[in-house]
């Protein structure tokens, strides 16, 4: 475990409406891509928290905090680590980036100003507990795009390697993410 005074936020509490089951608890490489994204962010961070709905009784091998609100958004989640974070800045990894390495959630922590994101969209990202305030009035507001809520914020735009990026939100993409990384371990194994 790494000692950066850095919180990791797992968001496990996705609806899974295009995957069709609980996208925590699909397999890639033998693991639960919860159990994967947790592992990286214990690589990095020296606090983790998991974060997503109470009601949605995940059977994983460690807690997840209920983010006690109505809405399922990625705001929430981000809200809930970050009142619930020892820390005052965290990296937010959502469960369905099964790609990103813990080199990445240090450079978006190196970058945060209130925020540091990729140009393709505020997850994963780190937020520090400067920009609670502005998410909280966003969720109050019922103005549930995080996206949106970055607009009052100073945030740093950080370029990444696309390929880490790729977001899973369907089992077809879940095997397209499975044959990259098998390809890519073929490369790493060859003479």
């Amino acid at each position: 475990m790494a000692d950066h005074g850095l919180t990791g936020v797992l968001l496990v509490g996705g609806a899974n409406r295009r995957f069709g089951s609980p996208k925590a608890l699909a397999l890639l490489d033998g693991e639960t891509l919860a159990e994967r994204a947790w592992r990286v962010l214990g690589g990095v961070c020296d606090e983790r928290v998991a974060v997503g709905k109470g009601d949605d009784e995940l059977s994983l091998p460690f807690r997840v905090l209920d983010d006690g609100m109505p809405v399922r958004a990625p705001i929430a989640g981000v809200i809930a680590g970050l009142r619930a974070a020892a820390n005052e800045l965290c990296v937010v990894l959502p469960v369905d980036c099964p790609s990103v390495s813990g080199q990445t959630l240090l450079r978006l922590a190196a970058e945060a100003a209130d925020a540091a994101v990729p140009p393709t969209g505020p997850l994963p990202g780190s937020y520090r507990r400067t920009a609670l305030p502005a998410l909280e009035r966003s969720l109050a507001r019922e103005e549930y795009s995080l996206r949106d809520a970055l607009r009052s914020l100073d945030v740093t735009v950080v370029e990444l390697d696309p390929a880490e990026l790729v977001n899973v939100n369907t089992p077809a993409e879940l095997q397209a993410v499975a044959a990259f990384h098998a390809n890519d371990s073929l490369e790493d194994t060859a003479p």
